[in-house]
């Protein structure tokens, strides 16, 4: 019997603005899968922690006030430190061109600007859940 994949959609950081994290949450529960919205202004330890009591396969987090460069490699050291390396970690929101490939060395896979199609966001955890 195959489970269902579970996600954890995480607001860290004081940003305040969580339509789009809504939006994406709502498109991963219609394509089947199991999403947890940890809400708004999590730090990096509440979210590792929702990570972990709720045995998720697949990170997704949403920055849109620029902290990204601080909260994101706190969260993948989090992470680490609990041996959840092997997390499919996807990040969202407003990510300058240029703060991509740092995002990429701290561990995430893949990141997703403004204006995606939830559908390629959904085919992309679709295809790469699990795989290192």
């Amino acid at each position: 019997m195959n489970r269902m994949i579970r996600v954890l959609v995480a607001k860290p950081g004081l940003d305040g603005h969580d339509r789009g994290a809504k939006v994406i949450a709502r498109a991963l529960r219609d394509a089947g899968m199991e999403v947890i919205y940890t809400g708004l202004h999590q730090t990096p330890e509440q979210i590792v922690d929702a990570a972990l009591s709720e045995d998720v396969d697949v990170l997704a987090i949403s920055i849109l006030s620029g902290a990204h460069p601080t909260l994101v490699p706190r969260i993948m050291e989090l992470l680490r430190g609990n041996e959840l390396e092997d997390m499919l970690v996807l990040l969202g929101g407003i990510i300058p061109e240029e703060d991509v490939p740092a995002m990429m060395d701290a561990g995430v896979r893949q990141v997703f600007g403004p204006g995606t199609d939830t559908q390629d966001i959904v085919e992309y955890i679709r295809q790469n859940k699990g795989m290192q």
